[in-house]
């Protein structure tokens, strides 16, 4: 892997180039929320953020898409949803989200709209530091060494850029003025300085080695009823999850000579009506048995069948949630502890 350095003085201008070639995405701030958005003015990109509201996955999975139409005997597939794209600022955690998406619409059966959409769009990350609600460090995932084009290390006065494809190449020979192939001894210092600092500041984990023989042991635990009783069954957690897959598709049709249009949209395993098959029966009827599906997939069936967690430690549900249902706090209620979030919920009178 070559590594150079970008001055900060030059990001701009390095930004400003690689935005010539094809629509740039980026974190950008609007209040107190960021979301990945077109950059429109390069001075409201937020090189700071922590997260964002939704996970980068909506550029490769968009929440609804139509697939293609058919008319008269004739089949039009419809790939009109994806663009070009360059992706700033995706942090490690999230680059880990793509790589578990990578897994299971690229291997075995490949998913033609999620393939197309990964090869059109380059990926540049940039590092972070954790807050109260990164879980990165035990998951394994603050640290990245694939699934990028290029990574930026932010080290103060310069960023330490690892180019991680030929493409991310491509992108520096746009502005190959703007870069330095020496780096120093210094340079490594303050990047081996860095990493530790950025170790030391978690402050929230799981003990994720501990956990799919946990979700066996404890999968009939009296926990999950007072999970039932506070889960609202809303979704935010798959929503906002960088790992999260489930969708459904529907047929449309307008009255008349149109044609049929086939729809897919996100869908979530924590919703009621996902199990729903013909006659009306409901293979999971009860809350309870939604998230123990939802927290299998993140915490045991993903693990045993790659090695890797299916949670990404990004913290997103442990913000979303309102009644605090996250992976941080069912996998300490599976270590035997009393959470005090969903326990005061499930034990109002009006949830009885």
């Amino acid at each position: 892997m070559r590594i150079v350095k970008l001055k900060k003085e030059n990001f701009l201008e390095f930004m400003e180039g690689i935005s010539t070639i094809s629509e740039l995405i980026a974190p950008i701030r609007n209040g107190d929320k960021v979301s990945f958005q077109p950059v429109k003015d390069f001075n409201k990109i937020d090189l700071n953020a922590t997260r964002t509201i939704l996970p980068p996955k909506k550029f490769f999975v968009p929440s609804s898409f139509a697939m293609f139409r058919i008319s008269n005997q004739t089949y039009e597939p419809d790939f009109s949803h994806i663009k070009n794209r360059i992706l700033f600022g995706i942090h490690p955690c999230d680059i880990h989200g793509l790589l578990v998406l990578d897994r299971l619409f690229m291997q075995e059966l490949q998913d033609p709209y999620y393939t197309k959409a990964r090869i059109s769009t380059l990926i540049i990350g940039v590092s972070c530091m954790p807050d109260d609600y990164c879980m990165a460090k035990s998951m394994g995932t603050h640290v990245v060494e694939e699934g990028f084009d290029l990574f930026l290390n932010d080290l103060g006065s310069f960023y330490l850029v690892f180019i991680g494809s030929s493409k991310g190449d491509d992108l520096i020979r746009l502005k190959t003025g703007l870069f330095e192939e020496t780096i120093t001894g210094e340079d490594i210092q303050k990047y081996v300085e860095w990493q530790t600092k950025r170790d030391a500041s978690y402050k929230n984990g799981i003990n994720f080695i501990a956990m799919p023989r946990l979700m066996e042991l404890k999968y009939r635990d009296a926990f999950w009823d007072k999970l039932d009783l506070a889960c609202l069954s809303c979704g935010s957690c798959s929503m906002v999850c960088p790992t999260c897959n489930c969708y459904n598709v529907v047929d449309r049709k307008e009255p008349g000579e149109s044609p049929v249009e086939r729809v897919r949209h996100w869908d979530s395993c924590t919703l009621h009506d996902y199990s729903l098959v013909a006659g009306g029966e409901n293979f999971r009827k009860s809350r309870k048995n939604r998230l123990k599906l939802f927290y299998t997939h993140k915490l045991e069936a993903y693990a045993g069948k790659y090695g890797k967690p299916g949670c990404v430690g990004c913290g997103r549900c442990i913000v979303t949630c309102p009644v605090g249902i996250n992976v941080k706090s069912v996998a300490q209620a599976l270590e035997g502890n009393e959470i005090k979030e969903f326990w005061n919920i499930a034990n109002l009178e009006v949830l009885k």
